[in-house]
């Protein structure tokens, strides 16, 4: 039986990845900073509905002795930017209701796209992403940078190395309390009534089960808080394991995102300290537990977070996640995350809040790769 269309993607090399940058507040101008520790890239074009913010990128380029961009104001700046010629790459840093759209339009213009997190809000996008790429056969990564989370990459290593045994478990979260200084995040979580921020907790553990490369989500049941604060979403896949999210942005909890692992040997987790458990190693906590992860930081990944981190970058997840983006693209290799993880990984926000509004109900997860993940090759660094 065929892959699907748009996994395991390779299109031809790009010697210079030229970007296109959609979306100039604070993520933006974070992703903007970063690109200047990346060879093989530049900031050809940007867009933005504020003059002003075009104008402090640009400010930007120049105090990092990078060339001028293409500059888009307005309504129509991020449609103007998708068809500009000088664009590979359509990086997208917007709100969260304009990344479909953006996305769509960027591939049918013949860009690969890059898409911050989620990459969508509701199951319908979600499908008119996957249909896109399949039609265009471009590529469609979402930046979810937790999954280049460096105790996420020694996890993989370790279930390579079958420490875990049969995988049975994983529990992921994003328990990171905002501030009033985001708003709009606030009032998105308050009236959302399930879980709209589900990837940074599901990504890394998309990669670690291989989800639609051989196992897949099946349904889930949700459940909220009568506030709205604390949202728990239980997934099961096809294979029988289970898989544990949780939302809570609002009290006074320590930041986690859980990265808990449990396997018939094996057991690991992050926070709010590392624990490692194997039978050669039991039970170990905190800078034990580190040093047997070390152990198991020898892939692609986990050397460009090294390699970030001797540099001195802001944030090494980010730096690993866009130096491997634009590694596999100027080589035309398959990207770490494709399509199927941004629309699978992405609609956990609509069928969370569709079970918790109905009492809990199950309620299935779609298939985005027609069948097709029963045949799809384990996840690879390529």
């Amino acid at each position: 039986m065929p892959l699907p269309p748009a996994a395991l993607l390779r299109c031809q090399p790009l010697p210079l990845v030229r970007i296109g940058l959609v979306g100039l507040g604070r993520r933006g101008l974070k992703t903007l900073e970063r690109y200047r520790y990346l060879r093989h890239a530049a900031i050809t074009a940007l867009a933005d509905l504020d003059a002003d913010k075009c104008e402090s990128a640009q400010e930007e380029l120049m105090r990092t002795e990078r060339p001028k961009a293409r500059t888009y104001v307005g309504t129509a700046a991020w449609k103007e930017l998708c068809s500009d010629a000088s664009v590979d790459l359509v990086y997208v840093c917007t709100d969260w209701d304009s990344h479909a759209d953006i996305a769509q339009e960027a591939m049918l213009q013949g860009k690969h796209v890059a898409i911050e997190v989620p990459a969508a809000t509701t199951v319908a996008d979600c499908w008119r992403l996957v249909d896109t790429a399949e039609r265009t056969q471009r590529h469609c990564f979402m930046t979810e940078n937790c999954c280049y989370d460096r105790f996420s990459l020694a996890t993989i290593e370790m279930h390579q190395k079958g420490l875990f045994g049969e995988l049975t478990h994983f529990e992921g979260a994003y328990i990171h309390r905002i501030d009033e200084g985001s708003p709009w995040m606030l009032n998105h979580y308050a009236h959302h009534g399930g879980n709209p921020y589900p990837t940074h907790g599901l990504g890394p553990i998309g990669w670690l089960a291989n989800l639609h490369r051989g196992d897949r989500m099946d349904y889930l049941v949700s459940v909220t808080t009568a506030n709205g604060n604390i949202n728990n979403t239980l997934i099961r896949t096809i294979l029988g394991r289970t898989i544990l999210l949780q939302l809570d942005v609002t009290t006074r909890r320590p930041y986690s995102r859980l990265q808990t692992v449990c396997g018939t040997r094996g057991f690991v987790r992050k926070y709010p300290q590392p624990v490692v458990s194997f039978p050669e190693h039991d039970n170990l906590q905190g800078d034990a537990a580190w040093h047997v992860a070390e152990q198991y930081l020898t892939a692609d990944p986990a050397q460009r977070w090294h390699h970030g981190h001797d540099m001195g970058v802001p944030n090494e997840m980010n730096y690993a996640m866009d130096s491997r983006l634009i590694h596999c693209l100027v080589r035309g290799l398959p990207l770490d995350i494709d399509v199927y993880d941004a629309a699978e990984w992405s609609c956990i926000a609509e069928l969370s809040q569709e079970s918790a509004q109905n009492g809990s109900q199950p309620v299935r997860i779609p298939d985005f790769t027609r069948g097709h993940w029963a045949d799809t090759p384990p996840h690879s660094f390529f």
